[in-house]
């Protein structure tokens, strides 16, 4: 048996592979790097729009969630997108110009918040003027996505300067290393602006920091600026997925603005009936094999993004009941950000090597785990530490966070690399898109489920009594759910 390595060789080691990943980068992909950066970045602004939320909105849990469905309804259209993007060009470009409508769009939506939050914007209510930025802010960074996306698989060449086919492996492998930065970039944006958030909430105006997000969009124009258009390989619309996704979304926009009765669920179950079918002819030429792989892979991550929240009551709890303030909150997700950042690298080759299963298998569990805690501060197990311990529950919220920054991103990679390594040759962008599709209507799912339960147990602004059954049931669900699909759909990848 080998002896055991030193912690300094260990480390020399990791410091040896960062060095090698980074001289791994090629120039052309920075772009999509930038993107993912920025896409990670918008965080800027959520401290202080969760804190406007409380402060003036009259919105309950339950009305936050339902609209959380409705905000997460354009990312399960990618599919749209992705046509748009494969194959009509903007002004000469298919990816520049889509990348630079995707910045007007965002700029948009940071300015409707500014202009609601500062009362110069008066057109709809605060809470319409909320939906309606939150909304040109999701349109803006799904466009943007699926430009990035697309662009992963293109960076990679499949043929060598001669014409022959490169190796298979090497391939692999670059297309796993492009997923791998990409989700680094996400994460360092995120950690970028991660303390940042806390400190400008607790003191700048609202509409400040919503006008200083600017400068998130003006990040992927210097990505467009830089971006090449040469890489694509364009084709004819489908018109069987560009048609029906625009059919689809206009069906949408009727139900959601005439208030149908279970809109929600019905463009739900409209919406997995219409990405099963837009899957399904865009992998009709794959092997069969290789079908049956990702639709096993599919269905275990759709069941593992598709668990429930406590949901906003959760949040408010903390505010008001242990006295967490912007810049603690900022604290917080600063270092959520710096251990995702240092467990993704950390964890890279488990992550490339290893199956889909087992690498959920373990993040339930450890997801499962690491909520023990949030419901113990619930129940005031702050107060019991700090009489025997001497700590209280912002040592607790920061020892929890930390343990967890990790978990958000590790179960995207594989996925990513699989989706990536079949992608259908000229159809990039609608096969990323139709994928990213399905995984985003797994986060609609779980907001119905999130509604539901704040439906059930019911929490408000200072009432929380029912607050602990909810974290716990919705706990229940999150680790149940994904393991009874790793059982039922357990692949060989």
């Amino acid at each position: 048996m080998a002896a055991p390595q030193a912690p300094t060789s260990l480390l020399r080691q990791r410091l040896l592979g960062m060095v090698d990943l980074l001289h791994a980068i090629r120039r052309a992909w920075v772009p999509l790097l930038v993107v993912y950066f920025a896409y990670g970045a918008l965080g800027l602004i959520d401290i202080s729009r969760d804190f406007w939320v409380k402060e003036s909105l009259r919105l309950s849990p339950a009305d936050l969630a339902s609209l959380g469905v409705w905000l997460g309804l354009p990312w399960t259209i990618k599919m749209v997108f992705g046509q748009l993007v494969d194959s009509i060009p903007l002004a000469g470009s298919q990816r520049r110009s889509y990348l630079v409508l995707g910045a007007a769009l965002m700029a948009a939506g940071l300015l409707v918040l500014a202009g609601a939050a500062g009362g110069w914007l008066v057109f709809l209510s605060p809470g319409g003027l909320y939906m309606l930025g939150n909304l040109l802010l999701v349109l803006g960074t799904v466009l943007q996505d699926v430009v990035a996306d697309a662009m992963t698989t293109e960076v990679v060449p499949r043929t060598n300067p001669d014409g022959s086919a490169r190796d298979r492996a090497v391939v692999k492998t670059e297309l796993a290393t492009v997923q791998l930065l990409g989700r680094l970039a996400l994460s360092l944006g995120v950690l970028s602006v991660a303390g940042l958030s806390g400190w400008i909430a607790e003191f700048l105006s609202r509409e400040t920091v919503f006008l200083i997000g600017l400068v998130i969009p003006a990040l992927t124009l210097v990505a467009a600026v830089v971006a090449s258009d040469a890489l694509h390989e364009p084709h004819a619309p489908d018109w069987r997925i560009l048609g029906g996704g625009l059919a689809f979304g206009a069906v949408v926009i009727i139900l959601a603005l005439t208030e149908i009765p279970y809109a929600q669920e019905i463009v739900f179950v409209l919406s997995m009936a219409v990405i099963i079918r837009m899957l399904a002819l865009v992998t009709a030429d794959l092997p069969a094999e290789q079908r049956r792989a990702i639709l096993a892979t599919s269905i275990i991550i759709f069941a593992f993004r598709a668990t429930p929240s406590a949901g906003d009551g959760a949040f408010w709890f903390t505010l008001d009941v242990l006295g967490f303030d912007e810049a603690f909150m900022g604290h917080l997700r600063q270092t959520a950000a710096i251990i995702a950042v240092v467990g993704l690298w950390l964890l890279r080759h488990q992550l490339t090597r290893h199956s889909v299963a087992r690498v959920l298998f373990w993040l339930t569990l450890a997801g499962g785990a690491l909520s023990l805690p949030t419901i113990g501060l619930f129940y005031g197990i702050h107060h019991w530490t700090e009489a025997h311990f001497g700590f209280g529950a912002r040592t607790i919220a920061l020892i929890d966070t930390a343990a967890a920054g990790p978990f958000a991103q590790l179960g995207i990679i594989p996925l990513l690399t699989l989706v990536a390594y079949y992608a259908p040759p000229g159809r990039h962008a609608t096969w990323f898109a139709l994928m990213a599709s399905l995984m985003n209507l797994a986060l609609v799912a779980g907001s119905l489920q999130t509604k539901y339960l704040n439906m059930v147990f019911t929490v408000g602004r200072g009432d929380y009594a029912q607050l602990g059954i909810l974290l716990i049931t919705a706990t229940a669900i999150g680790v149940a759910l994904p393991l009874l699909a790793l059982a039922l759909f357990r692949p060989k990848t």
